[in-house]
């Protein structure tokens, strides 16, 4: 038995007419230290509302140098993200502690915590440099709301002045930086996707904190409407005959979303003062239903003044992907 087909008459397109603000939280990780989101979604991209990701990590300065004293570096002035603030540190120097077994190698690690407070975490001696987290040797764990912000290797007992060379601050390896390693915003899921996993060198085995500040949209109905197209993928066809045949190739383009509505004046209606921004938009194929599109897409508007008939404008939505099923 088939089932009866549905016309639109009782069809609802909303649009995101405002923004309600997310305070900085933290991101929950997937589990593989690449994937993070937060449960508040689609993230607004309306102009100054656009999502803010802010992993915890070194902004600018915090250079290490070899103090003038013995077993100890200085840490220029910086600035990093933590916890999702904007943290400001004075330079200042970081006291070490050498080996003090016949296992004379140690390295350290140089941080600062939410408070701003620079420190050094001492790794465990060994015979031999390692790179392993938490081996003889090798670079400590370091307390998870830290950042690192280099090495320092040190080999012997006996006090002396660090070397240049013995500090090491390569960034993804021995410095965290904020915006080290890029990543990839989903603002319609709520997730950024890293290009590569995050270090899991804090305690337990675990990552850095990622904070994000974003706006999620406030959807208002955009009544008078009607004939709504949403931005889709188109598929094409193409061939070329050769000897004996043909060969044929397969190409995808995605189109432009499409539709009317009829207007006050053209002039004071909400609708207007948003074209040319970047908006999510919500359409229900009925009003009284769940099943929906969504779809982030920025507004062009087409006016016209027939001397017989109702204002109305023929509006565009240009979108960087197709709009999307939501069931429920």
């Amino acid at each position: 038995m088939s089932s009866k087909a549905q016309n639109a008459a009782n069809a609802l397109l909303k649009y995101e007419s405002g923004q309600q603000l997310v305070p900085a939280k933290a991101m929950t990780d997937s589990g593989d230290r690449t994937r993070f989101s937060i449960p508040e979604a689609p993230w607004s991209g309306a102009p100054g509302r656009e999502p803010v990701i802010r992993p915890d990590g070194l902004i600018t300065g915090g250079a290490i140098t070899p103090s003038a004293g013995n077993n100890s570096v200085t840490v220029a002035a910086l600035t990093a993200y933590q916890a999702g603030q904007l943290l400001s540190v004075a330079s200042a120097s970081v006291s070490l502690v050498r080996a003090t077994s016949s296992n004379t190698h140690k390295i350290s690690s140089v941080t600062i915590d939410d408070t701003g407070a620079l420190a050094a975490v001492a790794g465990t001696d060994g015979t031999a440099f390692s790179e392993v987290r938490g081996a003889a040797g090798g670079p400590p764990f370091i307390p998870v709301g830290s950042i690192e912000l280099g090495q320092v290797r040190l080999t012997g007992t006996a006090a002396a002045s660090v070397k240049a060379s013995e500090i090491f601050t390569v960034p993804g390896t021995h410095t965290e930086l904020y915006d080290f390693p890029i990543w990839d915003e989903n603002p319609g899921k709520g997730e950024i996707t890293f290009v590569v996993a995050l270090p899991a060198i804090h305690t337990g085995g675990t990552p850095r904190r990622v904070y994000a500040e974003v706006y999620t949209p406030i959807f208002a109905p955009l009544e008078k409407t009607m004939d709504f197209v949403p931005p889709e993928i188109a598929y094409s066809q193409s061939s070329t005959q050769v000897y004996g045949g043909t060969v044929g190739s397969s190409s995808q383009s995605l189109g432009q979303g499409s539709f009317t509505t009829y207007l006050r004046d053209g002039v004071t209606d909400p609708i207007i003062a948003r074209k040319g921004e970047l908006l999510w938009w919500q359409f229900f194929p009925h009003r009284l239903r769940p099943p929906s599109l969504l779809v982030q897409a920025i507004l062009g508007i087409a006016r016209t003044y027939p001397a017989g008939d109702n204002i109305k404008a023929s509006c565009t939505l240009s979108a960087d992907a197709p709009a999307k099923e939501v069931k429920a």
